[in-house]
């Protein structure tokens, strides 16, 4: 065997760690059951050594005998004698057949043949009704229908000729009245108030209403008004206070690794007394007793490669005979 074949079967064997490990064929590549490897220990062939479908030559071979040419004998087909497909079969008229069953036929009519009265009849031009079911119809009859006699609407209404004359400047020249003249003083508005403020003056008596007392702020008295005197006024305002401006009574303090520079103490001691940690307890069980595992996420498997994938999808059971002769 050579050094590269060896190299090939070992990369399939389990690693050594793993064997003994305890795990699971789920756990090491994510599947349910590793397959076994058929071809682990083998000796190596070169490739082109091992003939194509050896099983095909041994034992007897099928002689078809060659192809056979259609004649007019019997020696292109399976069988040995050709067979008739109405053989011994009766003859049968057509003909006689077809007039047997018109006659059957006949006999199921419970009277005569149904005729016609007479033939049909045709038109001799448009609007003519003769030869339909209906007969003519009295709205599309030519005849002219009686009416009154006519009466004539009078005389027309007449009028006199138009008059000669622009129309501008000349009075009785249109179809309507001529306009009246009617004078428009210039001060026509003037004397109308004067009128107005005549007729006012003489409808009023005496002059102008006038008051004889002393005018006040309102009508009525005063109902919130005494005579008891007011009290004295108070005075509003705050407090004087003595405030005095904040001064320390010490300048600030700097810290030096102590508390003295803040305004809290430095915080009391607190006695801790040491204690020892508490102890974990005993793991999850299942049912069963033992502890409780979570399953592995997905893992990733061993998968075909390109190459042979091509080839599987290239050769088939209907070209493998091409491939094998262009090789």
């Amino acid at each position: 065997m050579s050094t590269q074949a060896s190299k090939f079967l070992d990369s399939f064997k389990m690693p050594p760690g793993e064997k003994g490990s305890g795990k699971n064929d789920m756990e090491r590549i994510g599947l349910f059951q590793e397959m076994e490897y058929v071809t682990i220990g083998d000796k190596y062939k070169m490739p082109g050594t091992k003939a194509f479908n050896v099983t095909a030559y041994n034992g007897k071979q099928m002689l078809p005998g060659g192809s056979k040419v259609r004649t007019a004998g019997q020696g292109g087909y399976f069988s040995e004698k050709f067979t008739r497909i109405m053989e011994a079969e009766a003859y049968s008229d057509p003909v006689k057949m077809r007039r047997q069953y018109k006659l059957k036929e006949a006999k199921k009519n419970i009277g005569k043949a149904f005729l016609p009265s007479s033939g049909t009849k045709m038109q001799s031009g448009l609007g003519n009704h003769y030869g339909t079911l209906g007969g003519p119809v009295p709205a599309f009859s030519p005849v002219k229908k009686t009416g009154k006699p006519y009466t004539s609407d009078g005389r027309n209404f007449t009028t006199n000729p138009g008059k000669i004359g622009t129309g501008y400047g000349y009075p009785s020249l249109t179809i309507g009245k001529g306009y009246n003249y009617s004078s428009n003083p210039y001060d026509k508005g003037k004397e109308l108030r004067r009128k107005q403020l005549e007729a006012h003056k003489s409808a009023t008596k005496g002059g102008a209403f006038k008051l004889g007392m002393h005018p006040k702020a309102v009508f009525d008295s005063d109902p919130y008004a005494t005579d008891k005197p007011l009290p004295p006024i108070k005075k509003l305002g705050t407090p004087k206070r003595d405030v005095k401006p904040f001064k320390p009574s010490h300048p600030a303090k700097e810290i030096g690794g102590s508390k003295a520079g803040t305004f809290d103490p430095y915080p009391s001691h607190s006695n801790d007394p040491y204690k020892p940690k508490k102890k974990k307890g005993p793991p999850p069980m299942n049912n069963s007793g033992k502890i409780f595992m979570p399953s592995p996420g997905p893992k990733s498997a061993t998968t075909t490669s390109i190459i042979n994938q091509n080839v599987v999808r290239t050769i088939n059971s209907t070209n493998f005979r091409q491939v094998i002769a262009s090789v």
